[in-house]
């Protein structure tokens, strides 16, 4: 099975280099490119990729708008997913960009290996890019004084413990071996949370941890 992508960027030399990119790789198809963020919108509508790459400056309309007038009205847990790109790692396009439902960013000057492994990632659902990263970024952006909302008492104790240490950046086998678990049974937890709380991935759930006060941002303990 193939991994079906757009590219999104507003310079053409840059799509053509990510199509070829992940054009290598023999799990992975672009099918569609766009030079802008109301293009984009039209060509994500008719392919109906799984992955969408998209840059968070450009004319017309932004990657910010474009990825909330393609994610209007998709269910948690369906595609496309969205993954920003970025030239800064602390940009708060990207962080608004979260909370509209991007799946996470990836730094346009990362390795062809980490671009490939960021669409495979965010195509299963199951890691937040750039872990340490978007963490910070989060942590720079999130609520000073957050308000629990009603739906964080719907979580276990044990479903909060992994909340908290996905907002963390940790990844499920890190997870597992901090509280003592077996990964499968981290998993579950991990999707019961997005459920309960209505959330669309692990991006989702680093923002909802942060704004609903379950981690606390500053430095990491």
């Amino acid at each position: 099975m193939t991994i079906s992508v757009v590219v999104v960027d507003d310079q053409a030399v840059v799509r053509a280099g990510f199509a070829a990119l992940l054009g290598a790789h023999a799990d992975l198809s672009v099918v569609g490119e766009a030079g802008d963020g109301a293009e984009a919108v039209e060509v994500v509508g008719r392919l109906r990729p799984e992955v969408v790459l998209m840059d968070v400056r450009m004319p017309v309309m932004d990657g910010l708008e474009a990825t909330r007038r393609i994610l209007a009205g998709v269910a948690p847990g369906e595609p496309p997913r969205v993954v920003m790109l970025t030239t800064f790692d602390l940009d708060e396009y990207v962080y608004d960009a979260l909370r509209a439902g991007a799946s996470g960013f990836l730094l346009k000057h990362s390795s062809p290996d980490e671009l490939a492994a960021a669409v495979r990632i965010v195509a299963a659902g199951d890691a937040l890019l750039a872990p340490s990263v978007t963490r910070r970024l989060v942590e720079d952006f999130a609520k000073v004084q957050p308000v629990l909302p009603a739906t964080a008492a719907e979580l276990t104790p044990r479903e909060t413990d992994v909340l908290r240490l996905v907002a963390r950046g940790q990844s499920n086998r890190e997870i597992a071996a901090t509280l003592v678990l077996a990964e499968q049974t981290v998993k579950t937890h991990v999707s019961r949370i997005l459920t309960k709380l209505d959330l669309r991935d692990r991006a989702q759930a680093v923002v909802y941890a942060y704004e609903a006060g379950v981690v606390v941002p500053g430095p990491r303990r």
